[in-house]
């Protein structure tokens, strides 16, 4: 799963303690790339504009992990900057995770992070330094798709259920 943070900070108003990284660790590993899922990845365009777009994500090797059409406006955008956020809301918590994402074009890793998507139920395929597959979201157009490597700089995840808190924790990169 995601590495282990090197600093947190409660952000709790209530006194409350911090919010565990296992506890965020755990609603991922149960979460992250199911369908009931919230996955937003934000990113701004060359002018400043912000956007959002829903996405699928998996993990793999300690990384999160998404696909994208070359044209897409998510793609265009990581292209001329790769800093964004992805937002999750997990089982219990909602999760901003902050960083950058960047294209991925080994065959191996492509390899092994296909395999978790066919594992998870997408027939994903490597096909050169893409993805097709037979099908995807309706908003993701038509193959091929280029998989980008999500790496965490800062997250801040707040508790919705007992015990509740508030946390923003640091990553080395």
């Amino acid at each position: 799963m995601l590495p282990k943070p090197v600093s947190a900070q409660d952000l709790n108003i209530y006194g409350r303690a911090d919010l565990p990284w296992e506890r965020v660790l755990e609603a991922l590993d149960v979460a992250i790339g199911l369908p009931e899922t919230a996955e937003f990845l934000g990113t701004v365009s060359p002018s400043g504009t912000p956007s959002s777009a829903g996405i699928g994500c998996v993990e793999a090797d300690g990384h999160i992990y998404f696909t994208s059409g070359p044209a897409a406006r998510k793609s265009r955008n990581l292209a001329s900057n790769p800093n964004c956020t992805l937002s999750l809301r997990l089982p219990g918590v909602d999760l901003v995770l902050s960083g950058e994402a960047h294209r991925v074009t080994d065959a191996a890793e492509l390899d092994r992070v296909t395999a978790v998507y066919r594992a998870g139920g997408w027939p994903a395929e490597r096909s050169g330094d893409d993805v097709t597959a037979p099908y995807s979201a309706q908003s993701a157009g038509p193959a091929p798709w280029h998989l980008y490597r999500f790496t965490t700089h800062t997250a801040v995840g707040v508790a919705l259920t007992d015990p509740h808190g508030a946390t923003r924790w640091q990553f080395t990169h």
